[in-house]
């Protein structure tokens, strides 16, 4: 009699260390996803930021191109203001470096306050996404 209960109870373990299996290969399948899904954000997020760096980089050129030459009003503004020499290639410049062909803004006061917003739109993302960098700063 003993015998017909364990091999009873051995018939009714059968298939459980399967279904274990099972389970242990969904749970690390739902890891690997999220790892998965957390590389593509990381990559996602070094390209934003490649582009925010450029985007300062290229600004601050500006900004150091308006420190070297003179700075008489009408010099200043023809120079750096949409239609300028310095303004048109800088903006080739820009628009070489950057994704989305979107031209920079540069307002150059005579009193040497200068704003530089820059935009670009990244190639993986919807065309209404936008991003943008604002420099300011004061040229004496």
């Amino acid at each position: 009699m003993a015998a017909t209960s364990r091999f009873r109870r051995a018939k009714q373990q059968t298939g459980v260390m399967l279904i274990e299996v099972l389970f242990a290969i969904l749970i690390f399948s739902i890891g690997i996803l999220g790892i998965v899904g957390l590389y593509a954000a990381s990559v996602r997020n070094a390209g934003d930021a490649k582009y925010r760096v450029d985007a300062s980089l290229l600004a601050n050129e500006l900004i150091a191109q308006m420190w070297i030459v003179d700075r008489t009003a009408a010099n200043w503004q023809n120079q750096f203001n949409a239609g300028g020499a310095r303004y048109v290639a800088w903006t080739a410049n820009v628009q070489a470096t950057l994704p989305g062909d979107i031209a920079p803004v540069v307002n150059a006061a005579a009193n040497g306050a200068v704003t530089i917003q820059i935009n670009w739109r990244a190639p993986s993302e919807p065309a209404d996404i936008t991003h943008s960098y604002v420099a300011v700063s004061q040229v004496q």
